[in-house]
Order: structure tokens, then C-alpha cells, then sequence
């Protein structure tokens, strides 16, 4: 008897670890549909990646949305959507996406501050673009010497000086990046202390910026204090990456910040898909939800057929 209940409980263990695996970005109403679809189909173990940040947690009051008598917070249907998918064996890793790669094997690598790890297929549901800071002359000089991507754009700035706006995790990942082309590399938190140490061979300054200054291209930043700093390039790192950060760097095609995706919310790279705000239309979490469904279904078809 109890070696049948140890050849069972091997038998279960290896059924787990032949599972494959699936990464959710983002927390939100999109991202726990779609968790839950994935999660109950039996197809995949499932992870979200969240910051802990979402637009509907400065909801006071939600009262269109089906199934409440009453008013509910967002912060109060977030935890509860939070509740459900752990209830249900989704995993949460509270941290930071710094960068998705895809592998040689057409695999998802997944970096954060905590390590690397890789899925078989992923859903982007982390929001609608963010703005850029209030910075006179960064909409002006958007590809003329400022840019929002690292990996896409570092070739073009060999052998030059560059800035990195940003004082968190993301920012430092971004300027580490853009060290191993650039001449000098100096992150600008704007007025913010960095989150963390700042990585060696990389400067900084703390100093509110009031300009990015130039002709054609950009020349310089300057500061509040009157003094400046001489760069070519200035990167935008505010904050966390974006699922248009994400877009950009991994090659997912993308039109005025928004995800291009089909039918059954798949990107044009196989394996990612794309849901809720991110992909525009009507910003509305009855909206997200179904979109969170929809991915899920394609997820789990594609999960089963590779």
C-alpha cells in the first residue's frame, strides 16, 4: 500500500513538471481572466508578473459592471480577482519584468530582479502606455536623439554619450544595457532618490531636469540649478516596463502605443498575446475581462499544439 501511494505521488510529481508553462504580465482585470481560463483548463502552470500597480485601484466606485448590487472599489475587485486565481494554483511573483527575450528554442525568457526564468507562451496585460514625464523638449526630439528603447536603439549611439531618465529598477537595467556601446552612460532620476544602488561604470544625477536642449538632434540636458550635461542620446526609463516597452523590444508590432493583435488577441510573434488596455478600443474592465478569456483560449490551443 504505501508503495502504490509513493508510485502515485512520483506519478503526479512528473505529470507537473511536464506541464508547460505560461506568463502572465499584468494583474489586472485582463491578466486574472485570462489566469483563470488557463489555470482551470489544466494546460499549463500558470505565473503572473505583476508590480502591484494597476489603473483600476484609483477606482473609488465601479457601478456598471455585472454582478454587483452596489458600488465596489477597484482595489476591492482587484484583491478578490487576486484571491480567485490563487484559489486556483496561479502563481504571483510580486516583482519587476525588466526584459522578455525569446530564446533559440522560440521559447519566452522572462528577466526580473530576482532571476531568469522560461515559458512556453505569454500574454502581455499590463496596461496602456504610460506618459512620458513633463519634460520640455522630450516630445520634440522623440528619434531625434530620444528614445524609449535600449535594446532597439543602442546601435545608434556607439562611442557616444548617453542619458537614461529613471531612478527604479528598470532605468538601471536600461542604462546597464546601453554601457556596453555607449561612451558614458549617466542616470537622471529627476528629482527622485535612485531606488537602488547604481550599477558600476554608470553616473548619475539627482537634479530636476528642466530642458533637453538641442538643434537637430539633442546636445544637452538641463537642469533646474542652471547647470547641464552634454549627451547625444537620452533614453525614457520612468517607473516599470510597459506592455509597450515590452512590444518594442521583443518585435511585436504595435501603432500609436497600442498592441496590434487578431481575432483571438495573438500578436504577430507566435506564443504572444496581448489583452486588455494595451491593445486600445474601449477601456472598460467588462472589456478587459473578455479579452483576458479570449487570449486564454488561443493560449491554451497553442499551448496543446507545440
Amino acid at each position: 500500500m504505501t508503495s502504490q501511494r509513493g508510485t502515485k505521488g512520483n506519478t503526479i510529481r512528473k505529470e507537473r513538471s511536464e506541464m508547460k508553462k505560461a506568463l502572465i504580465i499584468g494583474s489586472g482585470p485582463a491578466g486574472i481572466s485570462a489566469s483563470l481560463y488557463l489555470a482551470r483548463s489544466g494546460t499549463a502552470e500558470v505565473t503572473i508578473i505583476t508590480n502591484g500597480k494597476s489603473s483600476l485601484e484609483k477606482a473609488e466606485k465601479i457601478e456598471n459592471y455585472f454582478g454587483f448590487a452596489g458600488p465596489v472599489s477597484g482595489k476591492e475587485l482587484l484583491r478578490n480577482g487576486r484571491a480567485g486565481a490563487e484559489r486556483l494554483g496561479v502563481r504571483f511573483h510580486d516583482t519587476e519584468l525588466l526584459e522578455l527575450n525569446i530564446t533559440p528554442s522560440l521559447s519566452f525568457e522572462a528577466v526580473t530582479p530576482d532571476g531568469r526564468e522560461t515559458f512556453d507562451a505569454v500574454l502581455i496585460a499590463a496596461g496602456a502606455a504610460r506618459k512620458a514625464p513633463p519634460i520640455k523638449g522630450l516630445k520634440e526630439f522623440e528619434g531625434r536623439g530620444i528614445s524609449y528603447c535600449a535594446v532597439c536603439d543602442a546601435f545608434f549611439y556607439r562611442g557616444k554619450p548617453v542619458a537614461v531618465i529613471g531612478s527604479g529598477e528598470y532605468a538601471m537595467h536600461e542604462a546597464v544595457t546601453l554601457l556596453q556601446t555607449s561612451s558614458s552612460v549617466t542616470v537622471l532620476t529627476n528629482g527622485e532618490e535612485p531606488a537602488g544602488s547604481i550599477p558600476e561604470g554608470i553616473g548619475y544625477r539627482t537634479g530636476k531636469i528642466s530642458e533637453i536642449a538641442g538643434d537637430s538632434k539633442v546636445h544637452s540636458v538641463l537642469f533646474e540649478d542652471g547647470s547641464s550635461l552634454s549627451v547625444e542620446g537620452v533614453f525614457v526609463a520612468v517607473g516599470a516596463a510597459g506592455s509597450d516597452d515590452i512590444a518594442r523590444k521583443t518585435g511585436i508590432a504595435s501603432d500609436s502605443g497600442k498592441i496590434i493583435t487578431d481575432s483571438g488577441m495573438a500578436t504577430n510573434v507566435p506564443g504572444i498575446y496581448a489583452a486588455g488596455d494595451c491593445t486600445g478600443g474601449l477601456m472598460q474592465i467588462s472589456k478587459a475581462v473578455s479579452d483576458g478569456a479570449i487570449a486564454a483560449m488561443s493560449m491554451i490551443r497553442f499551448l496543446k499544439n507545440n
